[in-house]
């Protein structure tokens, strides 16, 4: 990677002057020179680590619901909605999953007696 190292010894001016050419060129080597900084760390966006962690507490926030309005009356019958619809959810794959076994036990059934039906000829 001999014009890696080349590229590395002018700075980040010289590889962002190396991404736009690249797109001027033709888009998929520009696309291809911006994914090699990001996926080789060349970007310098921070530290990996905190940008886990960044994300991680964003998923967790965001899971946790949204933070309180002010108003008491309307968070309340929020979180009474919200836990309704995660109830009505959780029947509804529980209703999907008894309709799969059974349409899987009918369709066994079926099998089962087609397969008496029809018996092998036996050969000695």
């Amino acid at each position: 990677m001999q014009l890696a190292a080349t590229l590395d010894e002018y700075g980040k001016p010289a590889w962002f002057a190396a991404t736009i050419l690249g797109f001027i060129v033709w888009w998929p080597i520009g696309l291809g020179v911006l994914a090699y900084l990001i996926w080789s760390g060349r970007m310098g966006c921070g530290n990996k680590k905190a940008w886990r962690s960044y994300f991680k507490e964003e998923a967790q926030r965001f899971q946790s619901g949204f933070g309180s309005t002010g108003n008491r009356a309307f968070d309340a019958y929020r979180e009474e909605t919200l836990k309704r619809l995660e109830e009505e959810a959780d029947e509804f794959q529980a209703f999907l999953k008894r309709l799969r076994d059974a349409k899987d036990k009918a369709e066994f059934d079926q099998f089962m007696a087609e397969r008496k039906q029809v018996q092998p000829v036996q050969t000695s």
